[in-house]
């Protein structure tokens, strides 16, 4: 019952994002930081470095916003795993090689 409490209660926005050429990471308020591959997100692993700089938190703090790439991520997303539709025209497997 302890653990439900404890999910129940962490805070899953988003503190603070960075993005290098292989991966994305996102500090939630709770302390987590959640880092997955960027190959799961083609805009923005197609994007500058500029353009992935510009970020903004979204959605109440749970989500992730870049303009200039019309990207949105949520933080149950990333939570989950869930990499970019693969209905996306730009999608790729972060399997291929």
């Amino acid at each position: 019952m302890a653990l439900l409490t404890q999910v129940e209660t962490a805070d899953i926005r988003v503190r603070d994002v960075s993005v290098t050429e292989e991966e994305l990471s996102v500090g939630l308020m709770d302390g987590r930081t959640i880092t997955v591959p960027l190959a799961w997100y083609p805009r923005l692993a197609d994007a500058t470095p500029a353009q992935r700089a510009h970020w903004e938190i979204s959605g109440a703090g749970y989500g992730i916003h870049w303009l200039d790439l019309d990207e949105d991520l949520s933080t149950e997303g990333l939570l989950r795993g869930i990499p970019a539709s693969h209905g996306s025209a730009t999608w790729r497997s972060p399997f291929d090689a």
